[in-house]
């Protein structure tokens, strides 16, 4: 197996990879800012060289004399001041790494890409690769740019540069060294700092499927074609209630209409209330994030494991991570303000069957 660079083996995805294609054999090579934490990574070895998928000679370093680069270095932040550099991270990143790869002739690129750039599902419903982007007027920075930078993956590989791409959805399991990837939400829910909740469902899988999904599209994917990592559908109100029952932490008690949610967050900004979540976070919740895996089944040979091994390992190893950190709650101004939102809800719903 000849040498392999990964960008972004410091996140949670990146790092399950960067183990698998170690046990894989490849000789690997990672671009890694000067600021990141490896010590998650001292088990493996690898070749390190030091920069930013935006310092395009940086990259050039990376790329020159590796055949394979899988590229997962991103930014998954809903937070409104990231907002632009979100863009600049998923979309001028993934260009300039690819533009490097292509001319520096790699012989082959995964893309990680997300199912946030396929769309979203009617609720009932799920999504598989053929769909049309349709999530665009949402506003959301990060389905956004996700969808941009599989459009300049896939432009760039017109150009000749062999490029495959993965769309893992909502990732959960154990070992996430940043904690800034979706298992915040689980974080979240094991601090009961959830007050509120919308109506919507996504997809959960677990990372170590997503990387092993990362190797089979490098072994068996064709160049052009995307493919869903995907696991189990839930709805929140099934994911929530499957959580409890794990942990043993009380599920959200309080369920409200998406634009109430919103409404109590601009609220809460006006008064200076630090609430827990981001309007982006909210009308992402609001979504049916739900998708099929029969592409990656059928060519790959994915097979993501049951889920309820997956949700059991990443309550246990996040509980242990909290420590004692577990079963706290939400604040008494987030209880507030979400619950005089539902109480206005409530209100108002009296008034208008009478």
């Amino acid at each position: 197996m000849g040498k392999t660079l990964v960008t972004g083996a410091t996140g949670f995805i990146g790092s399950h990879l960067a183990r698998a294609l170690a046990e894989r054999g490849d000789e690997l090579r990672l671009l890694v800012r000067r600021t990141s934490n490896v010590e998650h990574l001292d088990d493996i070895e690898y070749e390190r060289v030091t920069g930013d998928v935006l310092d395009r000679r940086a990259v050039r370093r990376a790329v020159k004399g590796v055949d394979r680069i899988f590229h997962v270095a991103g930014s998954t932040s809903m937070r409104s001041r990231d907002r632009e550099a979100v863009f600049e991270l998923n979309v001028r990143g993934t260009r300039i790494v690819l533009e490097e790869a292509l001319a520096a002739g790699v012989e082959r690129v995964v893309h990680t890409s997300s199912v946030a750039a396929i769309g979203v599902a009617q609720p009932g419903g799920a999504l598989d690769e053929t769909a049309t982007f349709n999530a665009g007027h949402l506003g959301i920075a990060y389905v956004n740019s996700k969808h941009e930078a599989e459009v300049e993956a896939l432009r760039i590989g017109a150009r000749g540069l062999p490029v495959v791409v993965v769309n893992p959805s909502f990732v959960f399991g154990p070992d996430d060294p940043t904690g800034g990837s979706s298992m915040g939400l689980l974080r979240r829910f094991l601090q009961r700092r959830i007050p509120a909740y919308v109506d919507g469902a996504l997809n959960i899988v677990d990372v170590r499927d997503v990387a092993q999904g990362h190797l089979l599209a490098d072994e068996r994917g064709v160049p052009g074609e995307r493919y869903i990592l995907s696991g189990r559908n839930f709805t929140l109100d099934r994911l929530f209630a499957d959580l409890s029952r794990i942990s043993g932490v009380d599920a959200p008690e309080l369920k409200l209409p998406g634009p109430v949610v919103l409404a109590a967050l601009a609220a809460g900004k006006r008064l200076g209330i630090k609430l827990p979540t981001e309007p982006d976070e909210v009308r992402s919740a609001m979504q049916w994030w739900t998708f099929r895996n029969t592409k990656a089944k059928r060519e790959l040979g994915f097979a993501p494991r049951p889920h309820e091994e997956t949700l059991v390992e990443a309550v246990r190893w996040q509980t242990e991570a909290l420590g004692h950190a577990i079963g706290g709650r939400a604040s008494r101004l987030e209880r507030l303000a979400f619950g005089a939102a539902g109480g206005a809800l409530r209100f108002g719903e009296r008034l208008a069957r009478r």
